[in-house]
């Protein structure tokens, strides 16, 4: 493979992903809560908004998506035109490839970038950005994924394309 067909994963970073959407750890943030005392404590919206689209029926779904050590390689990426997506690691780290909403139907192959994902880090798409199954960290991993999006999103609003040639990446 070409070395221009090989990414260099990058760290998560708020400038850096912000073309693709947001992210946030879902712990507890260094500010007050907005409801709190010894008992229950309470910070909304800490790992930013979904963005569920004008189709949306206001009932959110939640999957799992289970990956298992494979080869660091996109060859098919997806997005929905009218939600965005939130994807949260719960028991490892992941990779996830992106790139940005094009016109049309075509993978921004130049576009792509891949991130790491740390266990208990929400991220959220935008609408339209491009994405896939995530990539577990290191060899013989399995990780679970919360996927977060409107209900019935795979069946309605779901474009899905080879990504050629592949793109391979490396740690």
């Amino acid at each position: 493979m070409t070395t221009a067909n090989v990414l260099k994963i990058k760290e998560l970073s708020l400038e850096a992903f912000r073309p693709y959407g947001v992210f946030g750890a879902l712990t507890p943030p260094a500010c007050a809560p907005l409801v709190g005392d010894d008992i229950i404590a309470f910070w909304p919206d800490c790992g930013g908004v979904l963005d569920l689209g004008p189709m949306a029926s206001n009932q959110l779904a939640l999957g799992i998506c289970q990956v298992a050590w494979r080869e660091l390689k996109v060859d098919v990426s997806e997005y929905h035109t009218s939600t965005g997506e939130g994807i949260l690691p719960l028991d490892g780290d992941i990779y996830i490839h992106v790139a940005p909403p094009t016109p049309g139907d075509v993978f921004p192959t130049a576009a792509a970038e891949i991130f790491r994902v740390p266990k208990g880090t929400v991220v959220v798409l935008k609408p339209g950005a491009w994405h896939h199954a995530p990539f577990a960290t290191a060899p013989g991993a399995t990780v679970n994924t919360l996927i977060l999006l409107p209900q019935r999103t795979y069946a309605n609003d779901c474009i899905v394309r080879d990504v050629q040639p592949p793109i391979a990446f490396e740690a």
